[in-house]
C-alpha cells in the first residue's frame, strides 16, 4: 500500500503541477453568469473586439530621465520603440528545472498607441500578453518583455514603469516570495515542534507531513486531470484552498488515529503493530469517515452556486477530499502498521501509564460541573457573536498591500490622469437592429458618461471592423478595485446608459470594476442559498450516522454558536477595533469552508468517543470524563497545528488575507477548546445516555470491559 502511494500518488502529483496552470481560467469575469452586466459586456468585447479571456492587460509609463516635459523628438523615439517592441517576439525563460510538459509561453506583444499626459511629463501605452498570469511561465514571459522595453527605451534617453494587471501581479509576488518562505518555514517548524512535544518522537513528527503532502498533492493532481478532461476550468485560487482544506483534514486524521494508535499500544502490550492498526483504523475510521462525508456535503452544496467559482470550487474541494479520506483509511494505517511501537521512538511512554494530566482533569470537572460549564461556554461565544451588530461587508480590495513598484507606478499616473486610466469601465454598445454603429450614433451616449461624477474622462469611441459594436472607455477618477468604484459602474453610470441609450441598441459595462459589482452580487444571493441548504444536508448526514435525533441537534447548535462566534469576533477587531469599512465580503464562506467543516470533524470525534464510552457499564457522567481524557489532546493538538496554519495568513499585509487568517486561526481554536472538548461534553453530561435517543449505545458488560477501564472511571458524580 505504501508503495502503491508512493508511485501512483507522487506520480499523479507531479501531473497535476505540470498541467495545473492549463486547467485553471484567469480572471473572474469568466465565471458570471450570462444574465449579469459584466458577462454580457465580456461577450461583446470577444465577439466585436476580438477580446480573449487569457490576455493581460498592462500599461507601461515611458518618460524622460530628467523628469522634463516630453517635447516632439522623445515623442517620435516612443513610436519608434513601441512599433520594434511590437514587433519583436518575447521568448519565455527556461531552466534545467523546468518539467518536460511546460508549456511555451513565447509570443509576440500587442502593444498600443495609449495616452500622454496632459502636462506631458509622460506617455502611457497599452500593452497585451497572453496566459495565464499565475503560470510561472507567463510571468517569466512578461520579465523578459519588461527587461527588453526597458532596455530599449533606456537607449533612447527615456524611463519606464509598468503597472495594472499582469504587472501588479508579478510584483506582489515577487515581493511576498521571502515573507511566504520564511512564514512556511517557521510554521512547519511549529507544526514539527509541536509533534514532538507531544509524542517524544521523530516519526511521529514527520510522517504525518509527509504522508499529507503526498495524499495532498495527488488529490490536486487527481482534481486537476478531472478539469483537464472535462474542459472545466478551475479559479486560479482553486488548487491553493485544495491545499489548505486537504493540509488541515489530513493533519487532523493523522492525529486522531496516532493518539488511538498510541492509546491502543498502553492497554496492549503484547499486542503487533499492525494488529493494534488494523483495530484502530477500524475504529477511529468510522469516525473519520462521517467526518469526511459531513465536509463533502458541506462542499458539494457549492455546486448550486450562481457563481462559477463557487460552482467549481465546491465539487472539485468535494473530491480531493475524498481522496483525502482515500489516504486516511489505506496510507496512514498501512505506515502505523509498517512502524508500529517504533512510530513513537525513542519515547519510552509506552511502557507506562500516562499521568492524567489537564485532559483528565477537565474530563472530571466536565462531568461534576457541566451546568457551569455550559453557562461559560454561552457567555464567552454571546460576548463575541455581540460583534455581528452593525456588521458590514466589504467589497473594496482598497490599496492595501506591499509598496511595489507597480503601486508607485500607478500613483505617478494618478497625479497626472484619472485614477482609473490604467483600468478603464468600458461601455460596450452593439446594434440589434443591424445598422451601423458609427461614433455619432453613441455620441449622446458618451456626451451624457462624461458628466456622471467621478468619470474623470471618456476615450474617444472605439467602432469595431464591421461596425455593429462600439467602445466607450470611462476613466474613473477612483481606483478601479476600490468600493467606490464598484457603486460608480453599478449605480450612476448603468442608471446613465439606460437614460441615454440609442435605439436599437444594447449597452452593458465591463473592466474590473463592474465584474466585481455583479460578483458582490452573485455572492450574496449565493450564499442566501448555500448556507441553509449545506445546513440541512449536514443535520441529515449527521442523523444518518449518529443514528439519534437529539445528538445532530446538539453538534448544529454547537457548530452555528461557532460560527457567529468568530464572525462576530472578526467584525469586533477589524470592523469596530480597527476602523476597517467591514469585514471581507468573503469571510463568512470562507469561514463556512474551513472553521465549520473542520469544526464538525472534531465535534464527530468527541461524539464518536462519547458513544464508545457509554456503551461501557457506569454512570453516563464517568463515560463523558473518559471520553474528553482520551480524545481531549487528540483535538487540542490538532487545533493548535491549524491554527497556527492559518494563523501565518495574519502576517500579510493584504487586509483580506489578514481577516482569513485571523478569523480561521480564531473559529478554529473556538471549535477545538470550547465547542468539541468543553460545550459538547458538558451537554452530554446533562442529557446521559438520553443524547443518542432514540436508539440508545447499548451498555456491554463482560471482564474485558472492567479490565480496560481506566481509572479516570472512578468520577464523583452530584
Amino acid at each position: 500500500m505504501i508503495a502503491l502511494w508512493a508511485v501512483l500518488g507522487i506520480a499523479v502529483a507531479i501531473l497535476g503541477q505540470v498541467f495545473v496552470f492549463r486547467a485553471t481560467q484567469p480572471g473572474n469575469d469568466g465565471f458570471l453568469p450570462a444574465s449579469y452586466d459584466s458577462a454580457a459586456a465580456l461577450r461583446i468585447a470577444e465577439e466585436s473586439f476580438g477580446a480573449r479571456p487569457d490576455s493581460d492587460p498592462l500599461t507601461v509609463l515611458v518618460a524622460r530621465t530628467d523628469g522634463a516635459a516630453l517635447a516632439a523628438p522623445d515623442e517620435r523615439r516612443i513610436e519608434e520603440v513601441s512599433r520594434r517592441l511590437a514587433r519583436t517576439k518575447v521568448t519565455m525563460p527556461r531552466t534545467e528545472d523546468d518539467p518536460p510538459f511546460t508549456q511555451d509561453h513565447s509570443q509576440v506583444p500587442r502593444i498600443g498607441a495609449g495616452m500622454t499626459a496632459p502636462d506631458r511629463t509622460f506617455r502611457l501605452l497599452s500593452v497585451e500578453l497572453k496566459g495565464n498570469p499565475e503560470d510561472p511561465g507567463v510571468q517569466g514571459t512578461y520579465k523578459a518583455f519588461r527587461e527588453q522595453a526597458r532596455a530599449a527605451f533606456q537607449e533612447a534617453g527615456l524611463r519606464t514603469g509598468f503597472t495594472g494587471g499582469l504587472a501588479a501581479t508579478v510584483d506582489t509576488a515577487d515581493a511576498e516570495k521571502t515573507r511566504s518562505t520564511v512564514v512556511g518555514a517557521v510554521v512547519t517548524g511549529l507544526i514539527v515542534l509541536l509533534h514532538v512535544l507531544v509524542f517524544r518522537s521523530v516519526f511521529a513528527a514527520l510522517l504525518p507531513l509527509v504522508s499529507v503532502a503526498v495524499i495532498g498533492g495527488a488529490a490536486v493532481g487527481a482534481v486537476v486531470m478531472a478539469s483537464m478532461a472535462s474542459g472545466i476550468r478551475l479559479a486560479p485560487s482553486t488548487p491553493g484552498l485544495i491545499n489548505v482544506v486537504l493540509m488541515g483534514i489530513g493533519i487532523d486524521y493523522f492525529l486522531f488515529l496516532l493518539f488511538r494508535f498510541r492509546e491502543q499500544l498502553r492497554r496492549h502490550p503484547a499486542q503487533s503493530g499492525r494488529a493494534a492498526a488494523a483495530e484502530v483504523a477500524g475504529r477511529v475510521g468510522t469516525a473519520v469517515t462521517s467526518a469526511a462525508l459531513t465536509i463533502v456535503a458541506a462542499f458539494a452544496t457549492l455546486g448550486i452556486a450562481s457563481f462559477g467559482q463557487f460552482r467549481v470550487l465546491g465539487p472539485a474541494i468535494a473530491v480531493s477530499v475524498l481522496v483525502m479520506l482515500l489516504g486516511s483509511l489505506t496510507l496512514m494505517p498501512a505506515l502505523l502498521a509498517v512502524t508500529g511501537r517504533r512510530m513513537f521512538w525513542p519515547s519510552k511512554a509506552l511502557r507506562r501509564e500516562p499521568r492524567e494530566g489537564v485532559a483528565g482533569a477537565l474530563g472530571r470537572l466536565t462531568a461534576r460541573r457541566p451546568v457551569a460549564l455550559v453557562l461559560a461556554s454561552l457567555v464567552l461565544l454571546g460576548a463575541l457573536t455581540a460583534g455581528l451588530a452593525g456588521i458590514r461587508m466589504d467589497y473594496g480590495s482598497g490599496a492595501d498591500g506591499e509598496r511595489t513598484a507597480a503601486v508607485e507606478t500607478a500613483a505617478e499616473i494618478s497625479r497626472a490622469l484619472p485614477a482609473g486610466v490604467s483600468d478603464p469601465a468600458s461601455v460596450l454598445v452593439a446594434a440589434k437592429d443591424g445598422a451601423p454603429l458609427g461614433p455619432e450614433r453613441v455620441a449622446g451616449l458618451a456626451g451624457a458618461l462624461a458628466k456622471v461624477p467621478g468619470v474623470g474622462g471618456v476615450a474617444p469611441t472605439v467602432v469595431s471592423e464591421d461596425g455593429k459594436a462600439a467602445r466607450i472607455d470611462l476613466l474613473l477618477t477612483v481606483d478601479s478595485g476600490g468600493q467606490q468604484a464598484r457603486d460608480l459602474v453599478s449605480g450612476p453610470v448603468r442608471d446613465t446608459i439606460r437614460v441615454h441609450l440609442p435605439a436599437g441598441t444594447e449597452a452593458h459595462v465591463g473592466g474590473t470594476a463592474s465584474v466585481f459589482a455583479d460578483i458582490a452580487v452573485a455572492v450574496d444571493e449565493d450564499l442566501k442559498v448555500i448556507f441553509p441548504v449545506a445546513a440541512v444536508l449536514i443535520a441529515v448526514i449527521l442523523l444518518v450516522l449518529l443514528r439519534s435525533l437529539l445528538a445532530p441537534v446538539v453538534l448544529m447548535i454547537a457548530v452555528g454558536l461557532g460560527f457567529a462566534a468568530t464572525l462576530g469576533a472578526s467584525a469586533l477587531v477589524f470592523q469596530h477595533g480597527l476602523g476597517r469599512p467591514g469585514v471581507d465580503f468573503t469571510l463568512p464562506l470562507v469561514l463556512f469552508l474551513f472553521v465549520v467543516a473542520l469544526g464538525t470533524d472534531y465535534n464527530i470525534l468527541i461524539s464518536d468517543r462519547l458513544r464508545e464510552e457509554m456503551e461501557r457499564p457506569g454512570p453516563a457522567r464517568a463515560a463523558v470524563a473518559r471520553a474528553v481524557r482520551h480524545t481531549a489532546p487528540a483535538i487540542a493538538t490538532a487545533g493548535l497545528v491549524l491554527a497556527a496554519s492559518f494563523g501565518s495568513l495574519a502576517v500579510s499585509p493584504h487586509a483580506g488575507t489578514q481577516q482569513t487568517g485571523f478569523a480561521t486561526a480564531v473559529g478554529i481554536l473556538l471549535s477545538a477548546f470550547v465547542l468539541s472538548v468543553v460545550l459538547v461534553p458538558a451537554l452530554a453530561a446533562l442529557l446521559g445516555r438520553s443524547l443518542w435517543w432514540p436508539v440508545r449505545p447499548r451498555v456491554r458488560g463482560g471482564e474485558g470491559h472492567r479490565a480496560a477501564r481506566p481509572e479516570t472511571e472512578r468520577v464523583p458524580v452530584g
